[in-house]
């Protein structure tokens, strides 16, 4: 089995088509078919099925294909860091919850290194894509939370899949709202008189579980509740419907403007901001100092 092999087989899938897999790798169809072949022989199972309107994925073959994709990406990873070091390119991706802080960080971080060519990526997603980003080397690294509710849950899927969680900084719970909502003046807010606006949460898609909720008190039985998919609608209805959020209570005002406000909710509960990597996996330069630069917000936290 080679990496030819594997690449083979995974521009076949992603194409759904040996001819067109062909025409995308710059090789004749036939010898494509048989590089493909002679792997499944070897492997002894059956990748796809092949038929007069084209090939599909078997049962096995899928197994097979989400293996071959993860050591794609490890292999480039390795490829970039010692066969190409010299080539100049500096590389970074991260993945993470909502976080405008999280993206102010980046921000900083694409200023620093921007001395030649580069290419970085940022994914500001939904839970499990962050978590799944990081398992299948899509990103190097990804920020989110865990609370006392979750991470019995988020723990044990960071363990079945060869992940570690490293905490940057703790947080109390704030309620995050426009600045000239009724309540924004307050020098604490209570969950009795947040009753009457829209609770706004970041919709998860087919992995809604409570357990992936980006918001504390994702268990609460909310009277009104509004689910968006990006921070631009959620701030949008914080202003047209004066909703609200519950966030770490780090704000950034060059990134959303000054309009908003975050407010200390008197509850308890914490959350734990930190960041989640494959196991055993060293970091990369801008890697470290992309978290050193998120460090920096633990001195503001502990001024709370």
């Amino acid at each position: 089995m080679t990496i030819q092999q594997i690449r083979y087989a995974v521009a076949i899938a992603d194409c759904n088509s040996i001819n067109e897999a062909a025409k995308s790798l710059f090789i004749s169809q036939p010898s494509l078919s048989n590089a493909v072949r002679e792997l499944e022989e070897e492997l002894e199972i059956e990748i796809f099925l092949r038929t007069s309107r084209g090939v599909t994925v078997t049962g096995k073959g899928m197994e097979f294909l989400s293996y071959a994709r993860q050591l794609l990406e490890q292999y480039e990873i390795m490829r970039e860091r010692f066969i190409d070091k010299n080539a100049g390119k500096k590389k970074f991706s991260v993945s993470m919850q909502h976080y405008s802080f999280a993206v102010k960080a980046f921000v900083q971080i694409v200023k620093e290194f921007d001395t030649g060519e580069y290419e970085f990526a940022v994914y500001e997603t939904k839970t499990y894509e962050v978590i799944e980003n990081v398992k299948n080397y899509i990103s190097e690294l990804g920020i989110l939370f865990i609370n006392s509710f979750n991470e019995r849950i988020l723990k044990k899927y960071f363990q079945d899949n060869s992940l570690e969680f490293t905490e940057l900084f703790c947080c109390k719970t704030y309620v995050y709202l426009w600045n000239r909502h009724p309540l924004a003046d307050r020098e604490i807010i209570t969950m009795e008189e947040l009753q009457e606006y829209p609770c706004l949460a970041f919709e998860q898609g087919k992995n809604n579980s409570l357990f992936l909720s980006e918001e504390m008190l994702s268990d609460y039985k909310y009277k009104k509740i509004i689910r968006a998919n990006d921070r631009a609608t959620m701030l949008n209805l914080m202003v047209g419907l004066n909703g609200y959020t519950l966030c770490s209570g780090i704000i950034c005002d060059e990134l959303n403007g000054n309009n908003y406000r975050a407010v200390p909710l008197d509850v308890k509960e914490t959350m734990t901001i930190g960041y989640v990597k494959v196991k055993g996996m060293g970091l990369s330069k801008i890697g470290e100092r992309y978290i050193e630069e998120l460090s920096k917000y633990k001195e503001l936290v502990l001024k709370d």
